[in-house]
């Protein structure tokens, strides 16, 4: 397999990057590069939609009923990949977030194709190019993640997510897929990106440039959603 850190256009992204407000590292995990290195070769993807899941204050995180064998990564280190089964079938990509101790994660939803393109048409047995990657069960299907890679450091090795930012708008609106505190303003994608997942029976809260949302969460209807589950303003 090819060495991605030794290529000196990559930038990991480092621990301090997901230690870090889980609300904070899902927005600026927009547009960053995620890379697997495989024996098929190197397969990577721009983020281009994320979900934020909030520990123990948030009843759709595994985190919420406390620590059990398989939910202890939460408070472990930040930037561990944390790989989930969805309906017993899909594969889901999470990224460990906040300082030790305090749980939190970020779902990665959907990916733009970059790089091994006829390596993710073959692991998903399709050829189409905008439906390879627009949910969470794809991508990590595409890219060949299962649920060998939960635990892996995404700060190095073989599954890693590097620096980049190429977009304009986000979208902010209710999460998607979950019975529990789905309607929370809590999933992010980039603006007029054709990878996006399903648009449709969501609630749009707001869009804007990264730092007029980031404005809205401390202000506004965001900041009444983070008083109420008690997060820090």
């Amino acid at each position: 397999m090819k060495n991605i850190n030794g290529n000196n256009n990559i930038k990991v992204l480092p621990r301090a990057f997901y230690a870090r407000p889980t609300i904070l590292v899902s927005l600026d995990l927009l547009g960053k590069i995620l890379f697997h290195n495989t024996p098929k070769g190197i397969i990577a993807g721009k983020i281009v939609e994320t979900e934020a899941y909030l520990g123990e204050i948030d009843p759709a995180c595994h985190a919420f009923f406390g620590k059990t064998q398989r939910t202890k990564i939460f408070w472990g280190n930040p930037g561990i990949a944390y790989i989930v089964i969805n309906y017993g079938i899909y594969y889901c990509l999470n990224a460990i977030t906040e300082e030790p101790n305090i749980a939190g994660c970020v779902l990665v939803r959907a990916l733009e194709p970059t790089r091994g393109i006829s390596v993710m048409q073959e692991n998903r047995g399709i050829e189409g190019l905008l439906s390879l990657t627009n949910g969470p069960g794809k991508l990590t299907q595409a890219l060949g993640i299962t649920v060998e890679q939960n635990g892996f450091d995404l700060t190095q090795g073989e599954l890693l997510i590097h620096d980049n930012c190429d977009y304009s708008n986000i979208v902010v609106t209710s999460r998607i897929g979950i019975s529990k505190a789905k309607n929370e303003p809590l999933r992010f994608y980039i603006n007029d990106n054709q990878f996006v997942s399903r648009q449709n029976k969501v609630i749009k809260c707001f869009e804007g440039t990264l730092e007029i949302v980031k404005e809205a969460f401390y202000d506004g209807i965001i900041k009444v959603f983070l008083k109420r589950n008690n997060l820090p303003l």
